[in-house]
Order: C-alpha cells, then structure tokens, then sequence
C-alpha cells in the first residue's frame, strides 16, 4: 500500500481554494506551516497574519492561495478525508470477505494516525489532531448548505457511503446503513477527543477506539 499511496496525488474540490497550493513550494509551505500552527494555537486564535510570519511572506501572498481561514479549513479537512479514503481502498481492496472487508475499514478509520512519508509537506499526526478539534467548524455555519451545493464536503460524504456500502453487504436487511456508517465517523473523531480531554467518561482511555467501534457496529449489525 505505501507503494502505490506515493504515487497518488489528493485531489481536493479546486472551488475551496483560489491557487492549488500544490502548484507551488508557497503552497505548500503554507499548508505546512498552517498545520503545525493550527495545531498549536487552535483554529479560533490562528490567522492569516500569523501564519504569515510563520513562513516569512507577506499575508497577502496567503490570500493569493485562499479567501479565509475557513476556506483553509475546508481545504485541510477535504484533504484528510481524500487521505484516509484512500488508504481505506487500498487497505480492503483485496478482501473478499464483506465481515472482513468492514473490520478492516473500521481498524483504517478508527486507529491512531501515523505519519506517512508520502507527503512530505503535511504532518498527518498533527492534521488527525487538527480534524478531531476543529472539523465540526467547518460545516457549523451559516453557509453550509451553499458550501455543501458547491461540492465542499464530497469527499467526506463519499466516505459515509463506502461505508454504508459495506454495512449493507455484511447485513442487507439492517435498516440504517447510512446513518451507522456517519455514526461511526463522526464518533471516532469524538471518542478520540474524550480519550485526550476527558478521559473520566470514555471507556477508550484504555480501550482503543478500534475495539469499541467493531463491537459498536457489528453488534448492531447481528440484529
């Protein structure tokens, strides 16, 4: 899988940035250093100006790339979902098995992220961090159903349905796919966050989300 993920470029909707900061070694500075600084201060205190001294360019070159910050957001978060997509394709891609097939889609989805030295300029690490914290201020505004026209969140739905179409395999008469499968997605960005905020009310402190959400789903999925 690493070998074929080194080939592969994300494609990310070219409506949510004005530049593809993959054009260039700005944009991809910038996006670089936006992660780590996000990362560190949180998205409510990061700003053009910031991450403009952080890279040593003028705010203006940043906005050459993106209207906002938000439009950063949706950027970095429609990278990450591209990313887990594909490793999600690649990782059960030769499993036959649809009970197979699903465990290793949750096990992909689920575990701790690693660093993949396919991309050189993103810290996946920090970005996991960044979507467990701050994803939901992407699509918690007014805006979102115009963004959602637009097509800004298709990879995040594309997703939902890969594993609604796994689900469905594994138990064709279960009556919620979808919402099982967007349950799961969501809640493994917020089981993460209790893990690391709130420890006293996560059963994930010592029991990896993995585990969790393959009991969560496939004991639902045997009624």
């Amino acid at each position: 899988m690493d070998t074929l993920l080194k080939s592969i470029k994300i494609i990310v909707n070219d409506k949510v940035f004005k530049k593809d900061p993959e054009s260039s070694k700005l944009g991809k500075n910038i996006i670089e250093q936006s992660i780590l600084l996000i990362d560190e201060i949180g998205f409510d205190a990061f700003t053009f100006k910031k991450l403009g001294v952080k890279i040593g360019s003028n705010e203006s070159s940043i906005y050459r790339y993106f209207e906002n910050k938000h439009m950063l957001l949706l950027y970095l978060a429609s990278w990450y979902w591209s990313w887990i997509e594909y490793q999600l394709v690649f990782s059960t891609s030769n499993i036959a098995n649809p009970k197979e097939k699903l465990d290793k889609a949750i096990e992909t989805i689920a575990r701790t992220v690693e660093v993949d030295s396919s991309f050189t300029h993103v810290n996946e690490v920090a970005l996991h961090r960044i979507i467990i914290n701050e994803y939901s201020k992407s699509y918690l505004t007014k805006e979102v159903d115009d963004e959602n026209k637009e097509g800004f969140f298709a990879i995040y739905k594309r997703l939902v349905i890969r594993f609604s179409d796994m689900i469905h395999l594994v138990n064709k008469e279960y009556p919620y796919p979808l919402s099982l499968a967007s349950t799961l997605i969501e809640g493994v960005l917020h089981q993460h966050y209790l893990k690391d905020h709130f420890p006293s009310i996560t059963d994930c402190d010592s029991v990896l989300p993995t585990a969790y959400f393959k009991h969560l789903i496939f004991t639902n999925l045997k009624g």
